[in-house]
């Protein structure tokens, strides 16, 4: 195991106050062209989701959207 680091071994620098230095919540929202689609899903699928979604207090919809484009990213060349 790594030696600790102690913060009161030495000279603190000049503290430099930093304003506003997280986005705006506008530039957080990530909005991306959607199309809308129709498919036939599992009973079982769609009962997990929508557990999961309970659990983490989100929408079934978009969790199934997120691992789709997750698995886009991970596979596309």
């Amino acid at each position: 195991m790594s030696k600790k680091i102690r913060y009161d071994e030495g000279p603190i620098s000049e503290v430099q106050v930093v304003r506003d230095f997280l986005p705006a919540p506008a530039d957080l929202v990530f909005k991306e062209e959607q199309v809308k689609v129709t498919i036939g899903l599992s009973k079982a699928s769609v009962a997990f989701f929508k557990e999961e979604a309970r659990r983490h207090h989100t929408q079934y919809q978009k969790m199934i959207r997120r691992l789709l484009d997750l698995y886009v990213t991970q596979h596309q060349s």
